[in-house]
């Protein structure tokens, strides 16, 4: 039997925390925001950030600082934040440890893959300048998935039917609580590289202390 015929059906690469090194950079407008509505953002609220989209995001930051947000207080906050980050990510993106040959490695396999972040469709474009559009056969973002986000299993089964195959055979990659829950409830099999939050032990989930020496191979034992 061939590499090919062990392998997944498709490889769904989270994005913030996994292939980029981007959520010590989402730190600079959260905290700064914070400060600016007079409070401060401590670290065990912004751990409970990670993998979450923007509207759960700011209703903890609000909620950190003691106020009731207004709709036109959470659309100012979400256009400041989504400014600011924009900024932080043109200035440049660090990659996390062994990223840019692991997606090289598995693509290069013939393998469909999927990019399936929380981040919003122009945050995540501005990122895709530095990982590459052309390693992704479809992608999927925060703002795509009609408010069913991470940790829902829709992202994941949203990529899925995009790429025509079942999610139960496909690998996630994911690095936090919120990413692993909802790739687990799609169905999929998840190799977990914890970046700054760790994560339990369960069911499918099988972990790795980095994407050093991931590829096709390594994908298609788990």
């Amino acid at each position: 039997m061939s590499e090919l015929d062990r392998a997944p059906a498709a490889v769904l690469w989270d994005m913030d925390g996994t292939l980029l090194d981007s959520e010590k950079l989402w730190d600079v407008p959260l905290y700064e925001f914070a400060e600016k509505l007079g409070g401060t953002l401590s670290l065990e609220t912004r751990h409970a950030m990670v993998g979450s989209n923007v509207p759960t995001t700011l209703s903890l930051l609000f909620a950190e600082v003691g106020l009731e947000p207004s709709p036109d207080d959470l659309n100012d906050a979400a256009v400041w934040i989504a400014r600011r980050t924009e900024e932080v990510f043109r200035a440049g993106l660090p990659w996390r440890p062994g990223a840019p040959e692991a997606l090289r490695a598995v693509r290069d396999s013939g393998v469909p893959m999927a990019l399936v972040t929380s981040t919003e469709r122009a945050l995540t474009e501005v990122a895709l300048d530095t990982i590459g559009r052309d390693l992704f056969d479809v992608t999927v973002c925060g703002d795509e998935v009609d408010g069913h986000n991470k940790p829902l299993p829709e992202p994941y089964l949203r990529a899925a039917r995009l790429l025509g195959v079942d999610a139960a055979d496909c690998v996630a990659v994911e690095d936090s609580p919120t990413g692993v829950a909802s790739a687990v409830g799609a169905g999929c099999t998840v190799l977990v590289v914890p970046c700054d939050v760790p994560v339990d032990q369960g069911e499918r989930r099988i972990f790795r202390e980095s994407l050093v020496g991931v590829d096709l191979a390594v994908l298609s034992a788990l």
